[in-house]
């Protein structure tokens, strides 16, 4: 706009500029031109470059901006058959791209159909089965979309946000991002969004949403949205059940797998071994494998979340010289997203995963995939492994896996065209920490703890894992697996295998304990003895105060259980009714309470256990009993003066009275000698008659005091007015009672007079008032008080100005004398 008084155009702001300039671009396009050339496309033509696909300007820019120019073999046939509408079942190795393979589409579609703006509603909807892959498709999306200047409006749905926030911005949505249960979520409670104008859907890693851990909200997810639509689903491992495809409404969907006819199921650049270890030997490989990588990027998984969190913390406290990560599904969103970035950013790191970070996640340069815990199937170890060698680089696996497991799984490898090699360690190489890890857990209850965790949430995975030809808990040392933790022992695991399973959760534990001493029989019919227990097993048995809770005393092994072996699926009922049931309590949990105090009942004919330990009576001061001393902690406690207060009797104190007796502070009046005195009530009249006499006899003497300060006041006034008629006011005096003058004037009561006088009055007497005259100093004569140098310590009362040494010595001898 011009202004009227300068005849000056006012600068359009660049911001503003660049936004009108791709509006008019979104208008002027030829959408009709557009959709030709895409009619006009074969999807059977072989295409290799992005530049050689119809897209349209700001798709271009976009990707030329992020440096995409070749396209991969999953974008190469997957683009020009999502671009004509049709649904797609895409698999392809991990690394490949997949990403834009959906984006792109997504991106242009919705171009065409000019879906922009609030108006416009939900255009697309991309589903991914966790929140790290849903953020790096976000940003992938940012990257293409945002510098080419496509207007759409996206929005990332994964929680760990106010969700009133993401209630009012998902109205003007047209493309998200989200995981299933938050996309739930705001389809059923937020009232303003509805997707009745979805054009495309898009399930990322689709193998693992349509698991049973997400079939719930995939089925009513699916529900909400329109059935004319396109659908596409990706993943490494692809599906082709038909329950999934009828349940996600696709039609006709075209099958693409780029790597169905390879010869390796992994990307050809990736370097595959595994070593045979035993479980008990595993933290020891893991701790040197990673002594000799420092300089290297690794990336290890583990079965569990305590798994994870307990190696991280015991390895940070013996610290290996690599910076050390952990991610795992209990942190919170805003932890995870931090860990993943600074592995992302790290050229020397080593993370402790869980399957959390298995799918899609892209680490630049990873060196290395370590799997210390042997995945569930095939698929899961392609997706581990795939975090390493993409986009043609090349990377590392490794994967440890126990005698018991070799076997089965080798075979389910083989069958998923996944290459393989044995590796061996080498013995001079390798390290063993088990007693570095016992000292810690010793030292560190919490420690202890999380290894105890981490020995049964294992045990559990075990336990539950439906391919029973690889996991078999019978043949795991557990004991030793246990050691190898450092822990003394292996905690109880509660649950159970075999026909008499029921009957013996249901067996009094008095009946039980005799059948174990009679089948328990060794070396001709001699019955098995108790092991040793030595020091250092009652030094791990204590219970710690600090981090004792319900759970940690479900780990806990009892004594009179040490023979039962750690790996048998036996379980004792629990101390309950007579039937031995256990609380409802400890049957839900997956830990058994094994800990009881023993009663008389327990014990062989009623006899109560001997107290061998010396005991002595101590008699202390003050002390209202003898003390009992039978350890060495009483026997220590004698000298602390605040632990001996609790034995002592609480002092009291007394007051005397005029005849030095000594009474107590309060003490209780004879309730005979009350009653003498009269009636209560007329106690009390007597009592506030008493009281008022006192107070006004007090009355009296305040106001003769009062009087007298008033009257010395006045005198101190007058006193003070007569000085200043006769002339000057004497210097000022700092007392007690505050500022005086020297002849006891009130200097307060002189500065509130001068305030109180005019202007003139006030110049008129400072212009009569004389010169103040300094005080003489005691060693100036009155001659020498106006002297030049004001009268200094040269200038001594009686002596002239010295002027050879022999005055000198003359002035000393005189002051010595």
């Amino acid at each position: 706009m011009a202004n009227p008084a300068t005849k000056q155009t006012k600068p359009t702001k660049p911001k503003n500029q660049a936004r009108t300039s791709l509006k008019r671009k979104r208008d002027d396009v030829d959408v009709e031109a557009l959709e030709k050339a895409v009619e006009d496309l074969d999807p059977k033509e072989v295409v290799t470059d992005f530049t050689d696909l119809p897209l349209s300007g700001p798709t271009k820019e976009g990707l030329k901006g992020a440096h995409f120019v070749t396209l991969t073999d999953i974008q190469a046939k997957a683009i020009p058959l999502a671009l004509k509408g049709a649904d797609i079942l895409g698999a392809a190795k991990t690394g490949s791209g997949k990403t834009l393979a959906f984006l792109i589409p997504i991106l242009e579609n919705l171009y065409r159909d000019q879906c922009i703006g609030r108006d416009a509603g939900l255009g697309a909807m991309v589903i991914a089965p966790t929140r790290e892959l849903a953020i790096q498709i976000f940003e992938v999306l940012k990257k293409v979309g945002g510098k080419g200047g496509h207007l759409h409006s996206a929005g990332l749905l994964i929680g760990g946000k106010p969700f009133q926030d993401e209630q009012n911005a998902l109205a003007g949505m047209n493309i998200v991002i989200c995981t299933p249960g938050r996309m739930l979520q705001h389809l059923s409670q937020t009232s303003s969004f509805n997707a009745d104008s979805l054009k495309m859907l898009v399930l990322d890693e689709a193998d693992r949403i349509l698991d049973m851990g997400f079939q719930k909200d995939v089925d009513a997810i699916i529900d909400y949205l329109p059935r004319e639509r396109q659908t596409l689903l990706f993943s490494a491992t692809q599906t082709k059940r038909v329950a999934d495809l009828a349940r996600l409404s696709l039609q006709d969907p075209e099958y693409i797998s780029v790597h169905e006819a390879a010869s390796k199921a992994t990307p050809t650049n990736l370097q595959q071994n595994y070593i045979l270890t035993p479980l008990s030997e595993k933290l020891n490989v893991l701790w040197s494998f990673i002594q000799s990588s420092k300089k290297s990027k690794i990336l290890v998984f583990m079965s569990s979340a305590k798994q994870v969190r307990f190696v991280y913390e015991a390895f940070c406290k013996m610290q290996p010289g690599i910076s050390l990560l952990h991610i795992h599904g209990r942190q919170k969103q805003t932890a995870r997203l931090e860990i993943t970035t600074k592995f992302a950013a790290a050229k020397m790191a080593c993370l402790f995963a869980t399957d959390v970070a298995a799918r899609g996640l892209d680490f630049p340069a990873v060196d290395w995939v370590v799997q210390v815990d042997c995945p569930e199937d095939a698929d899961t170890y392609i997706h581990r492994v795939g975090r390493t060698a993409r986009y043609n680089r090349e990377g590392r696996a490794v994967l440890f896996l126990d005698p018991s497991e070799e076997e089965g799984m080798l075979k389910r490898l083989e069958q998923k065209k996944v290459p393989i090699e044995a590796i061996k360690v080498k013995q001079k190489k390798q390290q063993s920490i088990t007693n570095q890890l016992a000292n810690l857990c010793f030292k560190d209850p919490q420690l202890k703890y999380l290894a105890q965790k981490a020995f049964t949430s294992y045990a559990k995975s075990i336990y539950i894992q439906k391919d029973k030809d690889i996991f078999q808990l019978d043949k795991l040392g557990l004991e030793e697996f246990a050691t190898s933790l450092g822990l003394p022992g292996a905690p109880r695991i509660k649950f159970m295998k075999g026909d008499n399973a029921h009957a013996l959760k249901n067996t009094p534990r008095q009946q039980f304990s005799e059948s174990d001493s009679s089948d328990g029989e060794v070396d001709g019919g001699k019955a098995k003895k108790a092991e040793v227990r030595t020091k250092y097993d009652r030094m791990f048995e204590r219970r710690n105060q600090d981090i004792l809770t319900d759970h940690y005393t479900k780990l806990i092994r009892e004594e009179d259980d040490s023979d039962i072996p750690p790996n048998s699926n036996t379980n004792k009922p629990l101390a309950g009714n007579s039937n031995g049931e256990a609380d409802d309590a400890a049957d839900e949990s997956f830990l058994t309470v094994k800990r009881r105090i023993p009663t008389s009942a327990d014990l062989p004919d009623h006899e109560e256990i001997p107290d061998k330990r010396p005991k002595k009576l101590v008699t202390i001061e003050g002390a209202k009993a003898p003390i009992l001393i039978d350890s060495k902690r009483a026997e220590k406690r004698l000298g602390s003066k605040k632990a001996l207060l609790k034995f002592k009797e609480k002092g009291t104190r007394l007051v005397f009275d005029d005849d030095g007796v000594a009474h107590p502070l309060y003490e209780m009046e004879d309730e005979d000698a009350f009653r003498a005195k009269g009636v209560p009530e007329e106690q009390r009249k007597r009592f506030i008659e008493e009281a008022a006499l006192r107070v006004a006899e007090q009355d009296v003497d305040d106001k003769v005091v009062a009087k007298a300060m008033r009257k010395e006041k006045r005198e101190k006034r007058k006193e003070r007015e007569k000085a200043e008629r006769d002339g000057g006011k004497g210097a000022v005096v700092v007392g007690g009672g505050g500022a005086e003058h020297e002849d006891g004037g009130d200097a307060f009561a002189d500065f509130v007079k001068d305030a109180q006088l005019s202007d003139v009055e006030q110049e008129e007497q400072t212009a009569v008032e004389p010169p103040k005259k300094r005080k003489k100093k005691w060693f100036e004569d009155d001659d020498d008080e106006n002297g030049e140098d004001g009268g200094r310590a040269s200038k001594k009362v009686g002596f002239a100005e010295p002027e050879t040494l022999e005055d000198l010595e003359r002035l000393a001898e005189g002051l010595l004398e």
